[in-house]
């Protein structure tokens, strides 16, 4: 069988959500399916496979065209259906790992995956332009296309059925999983000692990580911070950092940085290269994930597998990813979530309860598992 399989999300300059799980996906599926051939397709005027993992499989071949982005987006894709994306891959299945631009022959079978709905959900908590790059996807038309459309969560899958009226039984539901590198790191190590004196980090600090965007609710993990530093002396030495790169929207969340009369302790540090993560993760006392809205939630589960006590948001699919292994706050209430801060760091038995029901929590998600599951719908598509 030929896999079509869309690596346009591998194009990013800085991977995050969506492009860590076209990566880590392909490659479990590659590692798993040394028989069925890989059509991997991409589209770029520009020079743009330096970005890619080196796929050295004797099973994968490379498919590209090279039109202008915004071209081969609005006009081709959207506006004249041309070309027919699964037939320029010679795919007899089409895997797309996320929501795109798709012109495609109705006559093969194809997979869409969707992480979130967060921009049918929450609009206000996007830029203009990306409100109007997602009307154009059409995304309620384009999932009807879509033979199977997988959600990373029972949460999403959820949204799908009441924002897209999808029917419940055209969606599977695969949950993702998390890479091995994020593991323990002990506090002795030197990586500990290099990663602090890299981005200049103190002693000891909270940790939240995302993209600084609105969605992620870094102005609320902001307050709760300064609250519970207010009430409670025995954390004046706690720093906060906050890792991620500047998203849409992220000038009110300077503003907020700016006026805190704890600004020196609140650090922000910008993109953060995946392999810095586990010490970050392994070095914080405590993570803290107060978004509005997840369709999964992979930071959290990566900081259970560093070994670090969890803060998180009750919304969305987080309660349903973490399950008991994490604390809960209401992110709409600053209160609430400084209070589950406190709750952690001021006792020890809770924070190594969480620590020991975390790495249990993130060992279930694991990538090979995930990649079964997909090749299991795409071989039942034949």
């Amino acid at each position: 069988m030929r896999i079509g399989f869309d690596i346009r999300p591998l194009m990013d300059a800085n991977y995050s959500g969506v492009s860590e799980f076209t990566k880590e996906i392909l490659l479990a599926m590659l590692a798993l399916d040394t028989e069925d051939e890989f059509r991997l397709y991409y589209n770029s005027f520009k020079e743009v496979s330096h970005r890619f993992p080196e796929f050295k499989h004797s099973n994968v071949e490379v498919v590209s065209t090279r039109y202008p982005n915004k071209i081969f987006n609005y006009i081709l894709q959207k506006h004249l259906r041309w070309p027919k994306l699964n037939l320029v891959a010679g795919a007899d299945v089409f895997f797309a790992p996320h929501i795109n631009f798709y012109a495609l022959s109705s006559s093969r079978p194809g997979i869409l995956v969707v992480h979130d709905l967060s921009f049918l959900r929450y609009p206000h908590f996007f830029s203009w332009r990306k409100n109007v790059w997602h009307s154009q996807l059409a995304t309620r038309k384009l999932a009807r296309r879509f033979t199977k459309v997988v959600a990373i969560s029972d949460n999403t899958k959820r949204d799908l059925v009441e924002l897209c009226g999808l029917s419940p039984e055209k969606i599977e539901v695969i949950h993702s999983g998390i890479s091995p590198a994020y593991r323990q790191i002990s506090q002795e190590s030197p990586q500990i000692a290099d990663l602090k004196a890299k981005y200049g980090l103190a002693e000891r600090f909270i940790l939240t990580l995302g993209t600084v965007e609105p969605r992620k609710n870094m102005e609320g993990v902001i307050e709760a911070f300064e609250l519970m530093l207010g009430a409670e002396p025995l954390f004046s030495d706690l720093d906060l950092v906050i890792a991620g790169g500047r998203g849409w929207k992220s000038d009110s969340i300077m503003r907020s940085w700016q006026k805190s009369k704890y600004r020196d302790r609140i650090k922000f540090i910008g993109y953060v290269d995946n392999i810095d993560k586990p010490a970050l993760y392994s070095a914080a006392e405590l993570f803290v994930f107060p978004s509005f809205y997840e369709g999964f939630g992979f930071p959290p589960l990566e900081a259970m597998a560093c070994g670090t006590p969890v803060v998180s948001s009750s919304a969305s699919s987080l309660p349903e990813v973490l399950e008991q292994a994490a604390m809960y706050a209401d992110p709409f209430d600053v209160s609430d979530m400084a209070g589950a801060m406190a709750a952690v760091l001021g006792s020890s038995e809770v924070a190594d309860d969480l620590r020991r029901k975390g790495f249990v929590q993130a060992a279930k998600f694991t990538w090979p598992a995930a990649a079964a599951k997909y090749l299991q719908l795409i071989r039942s598509m034949k």
